[in-house]
Parts: structure tokens; sequence; C-alpha cells
């Protein structure tokens, strides 16, 4: 509990602007804008580059199916690996949001969810970042979800010092491109990964089809998959929280899960978590009420068996 205490801060009022967060937020986008006058290839493949970096290894890999449902398995330093990527992306350190996540599972589209579209579409997309709480639990929250994270020193300190990493990247950045580099690299990817990230909190609850029957309002949306690399077959996840493979089809293009997959071919990932085929035959004749035989040969397909 006195690690977390080194990491608490001062939290805002439910309906209270929080101004550090909303100021750079706004200084981010400016940024954005400002890179469409800096235009060059070379600027616009190292943002293309570094957001499958923060996006696709940061969070989709690091920060969701590994940290917060723990998915798989991976070797100390390949998770330390991840989590730094993530930082990247300026959603803050690990342990704040992990503890985020697992509260909105907790409560998703109910009372207690910190970015439900139940409470407004504008809230569940940006407005619980800029107002509120969001991410900045107290002690006692963070002791409750995030247990496993905070006996991690490495964890404890990189949340402290999430901001590190980006700094050390734009300065780099900068001497290897100038502005160019700087703003596309750091301020107009970063803008783009932080709305993909939210797209997921809002469109996918709103927006999209349900496979499955699950107690919160979460979808499938391909559009949303493809910019988050995968996160956008949310009821899928919903479905089956745990599975490091969101996309249970052969057609639902899921980056992240090809990701886990290499490490697993390297003897990097292990103890990985999927939804087998038995589950997912049952789960489609309980809606169906039956289940041709050439249905069962595509669910063997899309699960990989």
């Amino acid at each position: 509990m006195m690690q977390l205490q080194a990491i608490e801060r001062k939290q805002p009022a439910d309906d209270q602007l929080n101004w550090v967060t909303a100021f750079f937020m706004a200084a981010f986008h400016l940024g954005a804008v400002a890179a469409l006058l800096f235009f060059t290839w070379k600027a616009l493949f190292v943002a293309i580059f570094l957001w499958w970096i923060s996006g696709s290894l940061g969070i989709g890999m690091g920060y969701h199916r590994l940290l917060t449902h723990r998915g798989y398995r991976t070797p100390k330093w390949v998770e330390y690996l991840l989590t730094v990527c993530a930082t990247l992306t300026l959603e803050g350190g690990p342990i704040f949001w992990v503890a985020t996540h697992r509260i909105h599972h907790q409560f998703a589209d109910q009372e207690g969810d910190p970015h439900s579209p139940r409470d407004g579409k504008w809230w569940s997309h940006m407005g619980w970042i800029l107002t509120g709480r969001s991410m900045h639990h107290d002690t006692t929250t963070l002791a409750h979800y995030v247990p496993d994270l905070a006996k991690d020193k490495f964890h404890l300190w990189i949340t402290k010092n999430h901001y590190l990493p980006i700094v050390a990247l734009g300065l780099l950045l900068f001497a290897l491109g100038g502005l160019p580099f700087l703003l596309w690299g750091i301020f107009l990817r970063t803008v783009v990964n932080l709305h993909a990230t939210w797209l997921v909190n809002s469109v996918t609850h709103m927006w999209g089809s349900r496979r499955f029957s699950t107690r919160d309002d979460s979808t499938n949306n391909w559009l949303v998959a493809l910019l988050t690399f995968g996160e956008g077959w949310h009821n899928n996840h919903h479905a089956h929280p745990t599975s490091a493979r969101h996309g249970l089809k052969w057609y639902e293009i899921d980056l992240n899960w090809y990701g886990i997959w290499m490490l697993r071919m390297f003897g990097l990932a292990t103890h990985i978590k999927r939804v087998g085929v038995a589950e997912l035959i049952r789960k489609e004749m309980r809606r169906d009420g039956n289940l041709p035989h050439a249905s069962v040969r595509q669910l063997q397909r899309a699960a990989g068996d």
C-alpha cells in the first residue's frame, strides 16, 4: 500500500475539468494539425511504424491482453518491453490503465463503468478522460484491482514516470528528422492512437454486430478492429475476456493475435488462453437453435484446430 501511495494523484471532483490532461490533449491535437504542414514520406512511414509499435505491441498485446487479462505469459523482459511501448500512446502508466479496464469489465455499461455510452457518446469517447477521476484511482482501489502489478517494482516505477519514454522518443525523432519526424511520429501518431483506443470505449458499445449475448452493449466493429489491430472485435472479447485471440473467425483480422502467435513461435509466449471450438459451437447453437455441419467446419478452421 505504501508503494501505491507514491503514485497516487490528487483526484478532481466528478464534474471538474482535469486541467493538466486537457492542456496536453489540446497541445497534441494542435501538433497533429501542424503535422499536416510538414509532410514528408519518411515522416509518414515513421508514424505508421510507431503506430504499430505503440498501438499493437503496446496497448493491444501489452496493456490489454497481457497485463489486464493475462491471456498469455511472457518472460519479464518481454512484458516490460511491451509496457514501455504502451507508454508511447500517452494513455498513462500500466497500473492506472489496467485498473480502469478491469473496472470497466466488472461494471460494463452499468453503474460504475468509467466510460459507458449510456452516460453519453461524448463521455464514453473522450469526456471521461477530461473530467472526473478518469484513470486516477486511490490506493484502496488500486490494491483491489491490480494487486499483481502493485507488487512489481518496474510497473510501479514506469507508472510514476510513464512520460519519460515518449519524451526520449521525441528528442530522438527531432534529432533524426527535425520537425516532420517529431510532429508526425509523436503528435499526429499519438492523437490517432488515442482516438482509436477511445473508439473501442464508445463506438464498439453502440454500433456493430453481436455474436454473443453478453450483459453489456459490446459489439464487433470491423472498422475499429482495423484501427486498433484487432481490439474492435469487442463483443467476442467481452464474451471471452481472457482469450488472447479476439478475432474468432478467419475474416476477423486480429493483428494483435498474430503478434502473440509470432511470440509463441519464438518461444516468448506461453500459457496462451483461447476460446475452444466446443465453446464456440455451443454458443452458436444456443443462438441459432441448430448448427449445420458446414458451420462446424468453419468454426474449427477459425479456431485453428
